[in-house]
């Protein structure tokens, strides 16, 4: 019995796994100390890539999947279950570099040869049968526990990550590695599907291999985009970490009931840095204001957010914006283009964004509509 269909799938897929995985593992990188963190992560999923195109070598060469279904099934879940723990390292080492422990290492090993031995003793130990079948059921519901766990702690460290720079630069940092939760979403519904589709009769099981080829373009592709910011993140990383490690063993004051003393200083120095425009200034950190305003990073990030309710960023932005209306009004010889880098945003395309999202249209739109 042929299934071209499913062999096409497969010699589609499999070049592309494994140009993928050996880039990443051999691919160079800048030549600096501070790019030896995504290397590493570079490594890991490149690893896990290698890992899944051998998968898919042996379905191709050895057409497991039509002489024993139960150790293809077998295979898969264990590589899956592998796969989950690779996949999950690698980009959460670029939000954590000591997630990775000595530990956490052993203790995921320990729970994959566990799941592999079990799965084993269900596919292949047991007759088939509706038993079978149960010990399949759990075996699919534990490998998908396990998936969404690692999937919610790297959500999670995104999301601290994202905090830490809204909380402390005024650039929107955190849209270089808004991908990471584009794919983490994704790699949920691909790894749950894939964990299906390996059920399907042998006819469909073609859709398993076709559905990664643009799931893996995409990590391709945001790992070499990310390469491209990878610097600047990590340096707000290095920078910053230590005032989040500091926060996190004392009260804050917008924790208290009452605003301290130096709050009212702090916020003549504020209203005195506002007049004289300082937040025009490009790449403007917490850090900068702070010592501008000689004052405590820590007291300053807690007035903004209990005074404006706002992240600094977010603040920051919003007098910005307030700054690029009224040039949008005094100077109407100037270009949208202009006015985006008088008022101290990323980009054009930045401050266009920014201004449809408060406004509820383009700068142009509102220019006009004002004017007349």
């Amino acid at each position: 019995m042929t299934h071209p269909v499913y062999s096409y799938s497969l010699c589609i897929a499999l070049p592309l796994m494994l140009f993928f995985g050996f880039y990443f593992i051999f691919a160079p990188v800048p030549d600096k100390a501070i790019f030896g963190n995504y290397l590493r992560s570079r490594r890991i999923m490149g690893a896990a890539l290698l890992l899944l195109a051998a998968n898919y070598a042996v379905h191709f060469f050895a057409e497991i999947r039509f002489r024993n279904v139960n150790a293809a099934i077998l295979m898969n879940l264990s590589t899956y279950f592998l796969c989950y723990w690779l996949f999950s390292s690698a980009l959460t080492t670029l939000l954590d570099r000591f997630y990775i422990t000595r530990r956490r290492f052993v203790v995921h090993a320990c729970q994959w040869l566990l799941f592999t031995a079990l799965s084993g003793v269900v596919l292949l130990g047991l007759p088939d049968g509706l038993i079978q079948k149960a010990g399949l059921l759990v075996m699919g519901v534990w490998l998908v526990a396990y998936g969404l766990v690692l999937a919610r702690r790297l959500i999670l460290s995104y999301r601290r990550a994202v905090r830490l720079f809204d909380d402390t630069r005024s650039d929107d940092v955190g849209a270089y590695i808004r991908w990471m939760s584009v794919f983490t979403y994704w790699a949920v519904i691909f790894g749950v599907g894939c964990g299906l589709l390996t059920f399907l009769p042998d006819e469909y099981i073609y859709i398993w291999i076709l559905s990664s080829v643009p799931f893996y373009i995409f990590l391709y592709y945001s790992y070499m985009n990310y390469l491209l910011f990878y610097e600047q993140v990590e340096q707000a990383f290095e920078s910053e970490m230590p005032l989040e490690e500091k926060n996190m063993g004392e009260v804050l004051p917008e924790e208290e009931h009452e605003l301290p003393s130096c709050y009212v200083e702090i916020g003549e120095k504020l209203s005195a840095w506002i007049e004289s425009d300082g937040y025009l200034t490009l790449g403007l950190t917490l850090k900068d204001l702070a010592e501008i305003s000689n004052t405590n990073r820590t007291y300053l990030s807690a007035y903004i957010k209990q005074t404006y309710q706002l992240s600094f960023r977010e603040w920051i932005a919003s007098l910005r914006l307030e700054y690029a209306k009224r040039m949008l009004l005094q100077n109407p010889e100037l270009t949208i283009a202009d006015i985006a880098e008088k008022s101290g945003f990323q980009s054009a395309s930045h401050f266009i964004r920014l201004f449809k999202e408060n406004e509820n249209c383009s700068p142009a739109r509102w220019r006009k509509n004002e004017s007349e």
